[in-house]
């Protein structure tokens, strides 16, 4: 029998690449479940962060920053974000205080004009970097003419927290009565390989300039317990799409992939609790982005995320 005290729902978190979207999913979970950086692309999946108390379970779901498509891998993520909004009982579209209202913005709108019976919010965040609250008020104003009939207007500071807490308890109380889809312990939807992997790949783009951050794709090939030493033993593979790219990857002596490798296995500890041993080796495959097959055998290609 359904408590009727009980509410839940999903919550859409859609916006440029950026603007702090996987940032503040970390923050209301208070847990990393989507890596971050200041790279685009950086989030590729649909992500699902689950916040539950007593009293309520909100499932946000973190998209990738939409952008104008340039390959498969492009246009998969762009479908990712977009099918983000069928299943929503609240839409979150976040804008950088700190950048002026762009063509990117207006795209995003215009298909946000097309969502009906769906609140959708406009959260401007990164109000941290504004000196002037003068010059936030102009940002606000500016996405108040030709867009659409805001639900709520928010300021806010994914990084540092302002205002987050009042902005989901403004969702909760939103909400209808429902049920508790998932284990009130359970903080994503996603299995440890992909967390395990996506760990991996945020080292990368954090340590990788120019193209190298967008070509990779990491495979978890094998995770288990070493029957010896208790360690959890991972093997992954690297993904890169040219000889070069591989080079940068591995480092002068194997220095890179040496570093990514210890930054990676500090986090990975710290999410599974266990003590790790990785394994990475760097692989070449031309032009993956570009080729469907590719994409679904990385694991672009979850139902899931439509």
């Amino acid at each position: 029998m359904l408590d009727k005290e009980f509410k839940s729902g999903f919550v859409a978190i859609i916006g440029r690449p950026n603007v702090g979207k996987s940032t503040l999913l970390n923050n209301i979970i208070g847990q990393k479940v989507a890596i971050t950086s200041n790279k685009a692309q950086t989030t590729r999946n649909k992500i699902a962060g689950i916040y539950t108390t007593d009293q309520a379970q909100v499932v946000f779901l973190d998209t990738p920053g939409i952008h104008k498509p340039h390959n498969s891998l492009d246009q998969y993520m762009e479908k990712a974000s977009f099918g983000a909004l069928n299943e929503a009982d609240a839409i979150w579209f976040v804008v950088d205080a700190s950048e002026k209202r762009g063509p990117g913005d207006n795209f995003i709108i215009e298909r946000l004009k097309e969502v009906q019976n769906t609140p959708v919010y406009l959260l401007v965040n990164k109000i941290d970097l504004i000196k002037n609250k003068n010059d936030l008020f102009k940002t606000i104003a500016s996405y108040t003419t030709n867009a659409i009939d805001w639900s709520e207007v928010y300021p806010i500071s994914a990084i540092s927290g302002e205002a987050v807490e009042e902005l989901v308890a403004n969702i909760i109380e939103k909400l209808n009565p429902g049920p508790q889809f998932f284990a009130k312990d359970q903080i994503t939807d996603h299995p440890e390989r992909f967390l395990v992997a996506e760990l991996i790949r945020e080292k990368i783009l954090l340590l990788t300039e120019q193209e190298v951050p967008h070509s990779i794709a990491i495979v978890i090939d094998s995770m288990k317990k070493d029957g010896e030493n208790g360690k959890l033993h991972i093997q992954a593979s690297i993904i890169v799409e040219r000889a070069s790219q591989k080079n940068i990857i591995i480092g002068k002596q194997g220095s890179m992939i040496k570093k990514i490798g210890q930054l990676a296995r500090k986090d990975i500890e710290n999410l599974l609790g266990d003590k790790v041993y990785l394994e990475t080796w760097v692989k070449v495959e031309a032009r993956w982005r570009e080729r469907p097959q590719s994409l679904q055998e990385l694991g672009y290609n979850s139902k899931q995320d439509f």
